[in-house]
């Protein structure tokens, strides 16, 4: 068994340090998801955490973890009778992000139920983690379909596995903890909120920190037991105050004047739902047990809501998360007051997480807003100022809004999401098929009319019907995937008057922001001046792309071809990378083409190599004014694809109803 790595001999990273041991001390925190850039020691210090945690009093021989003191009436093991039980050290399970669902809640064996009327059940992960640690490295690219399997566990403390009347239930309490970087793509809303906490992890730009980084992974790496040696003391010592924190927690006491000011963070920050007060109250026990108080003071409740807060606060998933601390100092100490509950009225600045309400800031410092300060500088009103030849400062998106669904065509086969038709593993039944490989979703009125010509010949006497592997069918199901959503984007000179311009990337943000919705990879390339550029390859990533957009310039001529013709080579790579997932190419543009010779004609033999190649397009048509060329819509033919304006782009527009992106007959 590989030693891990302690974790009292992490460096740094106070804040996820603290996050993990105030779950360790209240497993009804909810748990903590870490983001931030790779090789910053996510995963050591979550796997470091389990060596901490007090062993976990079992019955002998259950498999889903019964506590012996309360046992799980239902569970598939028992019934077990209260009693004496075992004890073992707390297990973290890891969930890879390519789990099948069957691994995840456990299988029944399909065969053994038609036949033989048994409930034959194997457990999955949720059983191994309940009452431990279920830990998902990378979990911002976990499945939809395995994301929605961990919110009704989480919810209800207990797996559900039905299937063709058959059905289990186990408990699966456990302790999630997850971790991301968020330059792979953003994490789904609703698994956002059940992470009780959330921390944000960088490297050290301290050259004495990093340093001693390097030394004792180097020492760990050379002897990790003689390594581990020497830090047990410290560990045994961090273990025992866990264990006197969980002893200290039902003693502490939560005030009314805590409580006020709890709730009047989660208001001040209009948070939703009321979730955020139950994780900032628990959070704020917690950290007092860990202090070794029994009453909750200002600087818990003020730590509590920099842990709880900032991923709650998020209206989109382009805003970056974070705590504005001026105003949570102010809330706090306008809620804070006098209360008798309360002893000790000063919050005072020493608190578990430092820097307390105690600590001015200069009046005129920017909080949290030095871009959106600058920006309308930039990009409003006025003459724009030239940051190049023939280039104009970037302007500022418009408001985004909903846009209309634009699908691919066909039913495809790529990564679950929710734009394109696609045979996946979950959705509406459509037909049935014989197994490839492991049996997933029986097809049971299939299955039996295989079976059911057989029976005489097989000696069939009993009530059970006699079925074999043969007879088994797979169910096939019709569901929704992700696309690759390559945005094309003119940023010449004819789009760069700022109110167009404005309405384009308000529009392209819009889709972006669709994209991220759907679970979509996207990407961008932008053309202007003389040639293309790829401004982000493909990625899952959206919130890079709304980056990009935001700072893109404009100006100069419009090379179209160039543009198309970069496009085109980025989906022949994907295609080598992910074969599987199909391209949309949104390209956004008043269809002018200047530079060169015959720009039009060749922008025009540049577009009919997407429609060779079957690739699904719309063209986003920007063109403005009383007089209209019509050139976007003649590329749209070209491409073998459709032209909507801006304003019919709009979900709510009556000018067109376009839901599905056309391609032309072949």
């Amino acid at each position: 068994m590989t030693t891990p790595f302690p974790f009292t001999a992490v460096v740094g990273q106070d804040d996820l340090r603290l996050a993990l041991l105030l779950n360790a001390v209240s497993p009804a925190v909810g748990g903590v998801l870490v983001r931030g850039e790779k090789g910053t020691a996510k995963s050591t210090a979550v796997r470091a955490l389990s060596a901490l945690l007090p062993e976990v009093p079992v019955v002998p021989g259950c498999r889903f973890s019964c506590d012996p003191a309360s046992p799980d009436p239902g569970c598939p093991d028992g019934p077990h009778e209260a009693g004496g039980g075992a004890e073992r050290p707390a297990r973290m399970v890891e969930l890879p992000v390519g789990a099948s669902e069957d691994r995840l809640v456990g299988a029944l064996d399909i065969e053994r139920a038609l036949s033989e009327g048994v409930k034959a059940f194997e457990p999955g992960l949720l059983a191994d983690a309940h009452r431990g640690i279920l830990y998902v490295d990378e979990v911002n690219l976990l499945h939809d379909h395995l994301v929605d399997l961990l919110l009704d566990a989480a919810a209800m403390g207990a797996s559900y596995v039905e299937r063709e009347g058959v059905s289990v239930r186990h408990a699966a309490r456990f302790l999630l903890v997850g971790t991301m970087n968020p330059e792979e793509g953003e994490l789904r809303p609703q698994l956002l909120d059940r992470f009780g906490l959330t921390v944000e992890v960088a490297a050290s730009r301290e050259p004495d920190q990093r340093v001693e980084v390097v030394r004792r992974r180097l020492a760990y790496d050379d002897d990790p037991a003689g390594f581990a040696a020497r830090w047990a003391e410290e560990e045994a010592a961090v273990r025992a105050r866990i264990v006197a924190a969980r002893e200290l927690l039902p003693s502490v006491r939560l005030g009314d004047g805590a409580l006020r000011q709890i709730a009047a963070t989660c208001a001040a920050f209009e948070v939703d739902g009321m979730r955020a007060d139950i994780v900032m109250a628990r959070t704020a026990t917690a950290l007092a047990a860990w202090a070794g108080r029994t009453d909750v003071l200002a600087e818990d409740v003020r730590q509590a809501a920099l842990l709880a807060l900032p991923h709650r606060r998020r209206r989109n998933p382009f805003d970056a998360p974070g705590l504005d601390e001026d105003k949570l100092d102010e809330t706090l100490e306008e809620f804070g007051g006098s209360d008798d509950d309360d002893p000790d009225p000063d919050p005072g600045p020493d608190g578990p997480g430092g820097g307390g309400g105690g600590q001015p800031e200069p009046d005129d410092a920017p909080q949290g807003g030095d871009d959106t300060a600058a920006r309308p500088e930039a990009g409003e009103g006025g003459q724009p100022q030239p940051s190049g030849a023939g280039e104009q400062s970037p302007a500022r998106a418009s408001e985004p809004f909903r846009t209309k669904v634009l699908s691919v065509p066909g039913i495809g086969e790529g990564a679950a999401g929710r734009r394109s038709r696609a045979r996946t593993e979950h959705g509406r039944t459509t037909g049935a098929r014989r197994p490839r490989g492991a049996l997933t979703k029986l097809h049971l009125a299939a299955t039996v009319q295989a079976a059911a010509p057989h029976q005489r010949a097989r000696g069939r006497s009993g009530p059970g019907l006699v079925v074999r592997r043969d007879d088994l069918r797979q169910a096939t199901r019709e569901g929704r995937e992700g696309n690759l959503v390559l945005f094309v984007v003119d940023a010449s000179g004819s789009m760069a008057a700022r109110q167009r311009m404005s309405a384009v990337k308000g529009a392209v943000l819009s889709l972006l922001l669709d994209a991220y919705q759907r679970r979509d990879k996207v990407g961008l390339v932008t053309f202007r001046g003389t040639d293309a550029d790829v401004a982000l390859p493909p990625t899952s990533s959206v919130d890079a792309a709304a980056a990009r957009l935001e700072t893109l310039p404009t100006g100069g001529r419009t090379p179209l071809a160039a543009g198309l013709l970069r496009a085109h080579d980025v989906l022949r790579v994907e295609r080598l990378r992910d074969p599987a997932r199909r391209p949309l190419v949104v390209l956004v543009t008043d269809g002018r083409a200047t530079g060169g010779p015959e720009p039009v004609a060749l922008a025009g033999r540049a577009a009919r190599l997407f429609a060779a190649d079957g690739v699904a397009s719309v063209v986003v048509d920007c063109e403005s004014g009383p007089v209209r060329l019509g050139l976007a819509g003649q590329l749209a033919g070209e491409l073998g694809g459709t032209a909507v304006t801006l304003d019919e782009l709009r979900a709510d527009s009556i000018a067109g109803l376009v839901k599905d992106v056309q391609r032309r007959a072949a």
